[in-house]
């Protein structure tokens, strides 16, 4: 069974920054993709960047320019760093795996608040 394990959350002012870490165990066999997702109080589950395994980039139109996602193939490992942080960005972010099977990680808080 596929784990995912976030780190790097925390309370920042709007203006900085914030690098989250997403890594992934377990049998991870065949086509994948691999993402982050955030999620507001009241608000639906939202898509904020993905990454294919040789790199291709989604983003969201609120946070392109702003963040970067990017992966280590080989530990299978996916980060996103996120700059000029805006309160707006406050939310729950999750890493997802989406293959045969999706797999979700637990989330990890960021908060924009001065």
């Amino acid at each position: 069974q596929v784990q995912l394990l976030e780190s790097g959350g925390g309370l920042v002012q709007p203006g900085g920054s914030l690098r989250l870490s997403c890594a992934a165990s377990g049998s991870i066999v065949g086509r994948h993709i691999m993402g982050w997702y955030r999620q507001a109080p009241g608000k639906q589950r939202e898509v904020v960047a993905l990454i294919s395994r040789v790199g291709a980039t989604t983003y969201a139109g609120s946070v392109r320019e702003r963040f970067t996602i990017s992966r280590d193939g080989a530990k299978n490992t996916i980060f996103l760093q996120m700059d000029s942080l805006k309160p707006e960005d406050t939310a729950v972010y999750y890493c997802k795996l989406a293959g045969t099977t999706d797999y979700w990680g637990q989330g990890t808080q960021v908060t924009v608040s001065s």
